[in-house]
């Protein structure tokens, strides 16, 4: 692999809860061997991240500056970043059509419960964002702790679904 970053591209349906709280961690985790980035392939007009998904990261010491809400479609353009892995991680996300993704990434999906569909009380979705920022590090320490070896081609697509196999969040 070159001297640059893993680029790892995180997609969800709206791109502002689960695959922010991916792009963050990773990044945060990552010790510049990765590089991540979120989208989503049909975020709302004007979507923000999830605020509660903010304050969890934040409460976690991981930073926030920067992150935002972005269609998957900017990273199909020319010009934009080449991915090395495409992780999707909400079921909706894995069903649809993605766009073509230059140089061909390894893929994998790693599903997650949608923290901002629970309903209850502040403190019980909060608790649900805790939640799953917990099961996506898991599995990102997962990742950051692979061989340099492991981290190209269908090496990084093998070890990215089995990650996704070996930890079943609910």
């Amino acid at each position: 692999m070159s001297d640059r970053p893993v680029h790892v591209l995180f997609l969800c349906t709206h791109n502002s809860a689960r695959s922010i709280l991916a792009e963050a961690t990773l990044n945060h985790i990552g010790n510049g061997r990765f590089k991540a980035f979120s989208a989503g392939s049909s975020p709302r007009a004007n979507q923000q991240p999830n605020p509660l998904g903010l304050k969890v990261l934040q409460s976690a010491g991981i930073r926030t500056d920067g992150l935002r809400s972005k269609s998957w479609d900017g990273f199909a353009l020319p010009g934009a970043p080449h991915m090395d892995l495409v992780i999707t991680v909400c079921d909706n996300a894995a069903g649809e059509q993605c766009p073509y993704w230059p140089g061909q990434p390894a893929t994998a999906h790693w599903g997650y419960a949608d923290p901002s569909a629970v309903e209850g009380t502040d403190d019980q979705r909060l608790e649900a964002f805790r939640q799953t920022l917990h099961a996506i590090r898991r599995r990102l320490e997962l990742l950051v702790n692979l061989p340099p070896d492991s981290l190209e081609g269908l090496s990084l697509q093998r070890a990215a679904r089995a990650m996704a196999q070996s930890e079943q969040v609910a």
